[in-house]
């Protein structure tokens, strides 16, 4: 199955990661080494462009991102302060 997303933004979550990551003073390479503590592998190079936008983000890595930055998945998407 081909997903087709109309905008050029292929998630909604970037900006807050690169926030949350910021506030939690780790690298992209810091975050990508956590991640795989959970059996999630996002590179270094895949988290830049999540941050950026230009990668679709599942919703287990969702769900580990948000942990690993000690934040909710909604505040993530977008939908709590």
């Amino acid at each position: 199955m081909k997903i087709i997303i109309d905008s050029k933004n292929k998630n909604i979550i970037g900006p807050q990661v690169k926030k949350a990551r910021e506030d939690n003073h780790i690298t992209q390479e810091q975050l990508s080494a956590k991640l795989e503590t959970l059996a999630v592998y996002i590179d270094r190079a895949s988290i830049s462009k999540i941050e950026q936008q230009k990668r679709i983000v599942t919703d287990y890595e969702l769900m580990a991102i948000s942990q690993v930055l000690k934040v909710s998945a909604y505040w993530l998407l977008g939908i709590e302060n």
